[in-house]
């Protein structure tokens, strides 16, 4: 057993780590993105320097205009001085002087600044091998290669790191979850113990020569024991449903006082029509033990009816109570979403109230109900995929899934004998039912007792002995069983007349 619980606890540990993986790649894809982003700023920013190289080619442009617009001014003073010679001679020579010199200081300018011009474009382009164009194009495309190689060794280094602490991560996840769930084992035993207000109810319950209780079992199918116990009434049936009607049925007659046959059926007819309203009240109670609101109606409803389904002897409903706690602590530790999470763990079985009136597997009828009843798409595949019958497409998938493993998987919550009990129970009645003229077949007293109720206008007194030696040889010949099976056949008339 410990072995297996080894086990167990790897093979959520691997689906934890699975989710760790992914939310890993989710961040990496977050840091690729903000590299690119960073890339993107390295180009805004080589864009703006090549916008400054613009302008100050352009203040050069303008420079040059103005030194155009000097040569003017300058031509007009010397179309001046031209004048001023026309109109006195000794000043000609002096404008032709002054404008000798400007003409000779201009010309030396322009070819000082031209040859620093073209010394300094040389040298640069000497030195790279590149013109000035193609030299900023390779320093643009050195920026761009720079940040890419940066953004790939970053994520590179959170994809080692993730890995390196995955294990160890889930494992501290799952135990964490384990941990903070104290509740009690969910299985279920096949009787239900009744407090009796006084002892003097045990006789009421009997009856005189205990007609009460015959006709008690014979309606509801289910034992009756009185005696074991004090100031307490025991129920024994295999099947939960029987059981609880049995039980509400009792509680009210104890509650009225008054036991008789009629009285009886009465008390049970109004506990099989108030099964739903209990259904619906439970379904409430456990969504509001699991922290789930905004069911919908029939949801509520078709959960409370897993109050008496078990599988492998655990409570189905408490089963999925339990379940959305600890996927709901698992999402918690590793940053999921918990809402989520917790609604599709308390869903993921709810197709087990279904399978016994449509074909299917409990995981696609759940699915499809869900879908119909405006669950989101999340919710809807972790039901489907809680068994692998659909690929996993969310973290909180996996988490359900690692949730419902670890409700089942623990000491004490699973039996697998009263399955395979109610299963015997199961196949005995059915067996019985089968010979003509029966009208109900009820497994009593842990299957060592059948009771047969036959049509009386079908079967009549004389063939009653015939037909409980025909059902016993077909259920030695048939069913495989320890001890004795006792078969009572029962015919029943009743006539009734209407005076007045």
């Amino acid at each position: 057993m410990g072995e297996v619980a080894t086990v167990l606890v790897l093979l959520l540990a691997c689906l934890v780590a699975l989710v760790l993986v992914l939310l890993a790649r989710r961040e990496a894809e977050a840091h690729r993105r903000q590299a690119l982003e960073d890339v993107t700023a390295q180009k805004d920013e080589a864009r703006a320097r090549l916008d400054e190289l613009n302008a100050r080619a352009d203040r050069l442009a303008r420079r040059e205009q103005e030194v155009v617009e000097e040569r003017h001014e300058l031509r007009r003073l010397t179309e001046t001085a031209e004048r001023r010679i026309a109109e006195a001679e000794t000043e000609r020579e002096t404008a032709a002087k002054l404008r000798a010199e400007a003409e000779a200081r201009r010309a030396e300018a322009e070819q000082i600044r031209g040859s620093a011009d073209l010394v300094v474009t040389e040298r640069l382009e000497a030195l790279s091998g590149l013109s000035a164009e193609e030299a900023r194009h390779e320093q643009v495309r050195l920026a761009l290669a720079r940040a890419e190689s940066e953004a790939a060794a970053q994520v590179r280094r959170v994809e080692a790191r993730a890995r390196r602490t995955a294990d160890d991560r889930a494992r501290g996840v799952v135990a964490a979850a384990v941990q903070r769930l104290a509740g009690p084992t969910s299985s279920q035993s096949v009787v239900t113990v009744l407090p009796l207000p006084a002892e003097e109810m045990k006789g009421r319950i009997i009856g005189k020569e205990g007609r009460n209780i015959r006709a008690f079992e014979a309606l509801t199918g289910v034992n009756v024991i009185v005696d074991d116990t004090p100031d307490s009434v025991t129920l024994s049936s295999f099947d939960a449903e029987r059981r609880e009607v049995a039980a509400v049925t009792l509680a009210a007659l104890m509650e009225d006082g008054r036991i008789h046959p009629q009285r009886i059926e009465i008390a049970y007819a109004d506990a099989l029509a108030g099964a739903q309203a209990r259904a619906v009240a439970a379904g409430h109670e456990a969504a509001e033990r699991a922290g789930v609101e905004r069911l919908h109606p029939e949801l509520v409803e078709v959960l409370g009816r897993l109050r008496l389904r078990t599988s492998y002897g655990q409570n189905v409903l408490a089963h999925l109570v339990e379940c959305a706690h600890i996927a709901g602590a698992m999402a918690a530790e590793i940053g999921a979403d918990v809402e989520t999470a917790r609604r599709a763990a308390f869903l993921h079985d709810v197709g087990k109230a279904l399978t016994a009136d449509r074909p299917g597997t409990h995981a696609a009828l759940g699915a499809e109900l869900a879908r119909r009843l405006g669950e989101s798409d999340v919710v809807v595949n972790a039901i489907a995929a809680h068994h692998d019958e659909v690929p996993l497409e969310s973290v909180e998938a996996v988490l359900v899934q690692a949730a419902d493993t670890c409700s089942a998987a623990r000491p004490g919550a699973r039996r697998e004998e009263l399955d395979q009990y109610i299963e015997r129970m199961d196949t005995l009645e059915a067996l019985v039912a089968a010979h003509e003229g029966v009208r109900r077949a009820v497994a009593m007293a842990a299957g060592r007792e059948v009771r047969v109720v036959v049509e009386p206008s079908v079967v009549d007194d004389r063939a009653l002995p015939e037909m409980a030696s025909a059902i016993a040889r077909h259920i030695e010949k048939d069913l495989s069983f320890p001890g004795e099976i006792t078969v009572t056949v029962v015919r029943e008339l009743r006539a009734s007349a209407t005076a007045g």
